[in-house]
């Protein structure tokens, strides 16, 4: 069966509004980093005005590896997608998400918001989330239902995402009970996204690949601990009425990844990369929005020869050690 390398524009783009965090997460390739000034890291608000344009969207994700509420732009990117009947939503780890914020967003009727929760308890969250404080977001989180129930709104659905390891996935079922008390419609549960094996093991992902190898669940060191942790909670999330999606961490092998097709991942500079598990601006880059209009570059030769790659049997470099690809996320 032919390949399509030129499909219709996609109806979903994923934008990182901010390259800046206040945080700096274990697993997350920001703590590897040097610091992004909130201002300096800002998606230009023309930039992203020319997207929603140029791309005919019904859904549009405003995260990256930034921290969403840390961009002075927020509020206006939402209002647009709203005004455009366009789906919206963004991942925040609500250390920034007090009442008053919360009630915005409520007003704002962005559709969705997910909230990064890696623990049930201080220590195992503090640990992860550098920089956070496991009380304040809890409370946050707490705030966050209370401003949706205030307001009799339907959205923004409120979901917790929490990212499994092995220092944390003993922690699940403690969490399920502690989101059904609080009235949290939902909990994702994934793995870590990538394994970077495609980098130099001395270069400048050493540290983050370091501790994927040794924390991912998929590397079948704790699985036991992780299935009893994972079936507690599936317990638990029925008695409490949570809606629970928990990941495989048996690798089942690759193939079948469609972002290419679907949806286009945007740095806040403006690159354009396939998606958004590559982490890193410098792993792959199939254009510049500063250089050529999204069109023009998902047209591209780049864009084309990609999807021809991930296609066949050996895949980018980059996708054969993500999650995704290998139906582990």
């Amino acid at each position: 069966m032919p390949v399509e390398l030129d499909p219709p524009l996609p109806a979903h783009l994923q934008v990182e509004v901010t390259a800046a965090c206040n945080l700096r997460c274990t697993m997350c390739l920001v703590r590897y980093r040097p610091p992004v000034n909130k201002l300096a890291g800002a998606m230009p608000p023309e930039l992203y005005h020319r997207l929603v344009d140029e791309v005919p969207l019904r859904q549009l994700t405003l995260q990256g590896l930034g921290e969403p509420l840390l961009s002075p732009y927020l509020p206006e990117m939402i209002a647009a997608a709203v005004h455009r009947k366009i789906r919206v939503g963004f991942n925040t780890n609500a250390t920034l998400l007090n009442r008053r914020r919360a009630e915005e967003l409520v007003a704002s009727r962005v559709d969705w918001l997910h909230v990064s929760l890696d623990g049930a308890s201080a220590g195992a969250y503090e640990a992860i989330r550098e920089g956070a404080r496991f009380d304040t977001v809890i409370e946050n989180l707490r705030g966050l239902v209370r401003a949706k129930r205030d307001a009799g709104s339907a959205t923004p659905w409120i979901r917790v995402v929490f990212v499994a390891m092995r220092d944390n996935v003993a922690e699940l079922p403690d969490l399920v009970r502690l989101l059904g008390e609080i009235g949290v419609d939902e909990l994702r549960v994934q793995n870590l996204s990538h394994s970077f094996d495609d980098t130099d093991p001395a270069g400048r992902y050493q540290e983050i690949r370091s501790f994927t190898a040794d924390q991912a669940l998929w590397t079948g060191a704790d699985l036991e601990l992780a299935g009893n942790a994972f079936a507690e909670a599936a317990r638990i999330a029925a008695d409490q009425g949570v809606r629970l999606r928990l990941p495989n961490f048996r690798d089942e092998g690759g193939g079948g990844c469609t972002w290419p097709w679907d949806a286009a991942y945007i740095t806040s500079s403006g690159m354009v990369q396939p998606c958004c598990m590559v982490m890193g601006d410098d792993r792959v880059s199939l254009g510049s929005l500063t250089e050529a209009g999204f069109p023009e570059i998902w047209r591209g030769e780049p864009y084309r020869d990609f999807r021809r790659r991930l296609a066949s049997a050996e895949p980018p470099a980059v996708c054969k050690g993500c999650s995704l690809y290998h139906h582990t996320f």
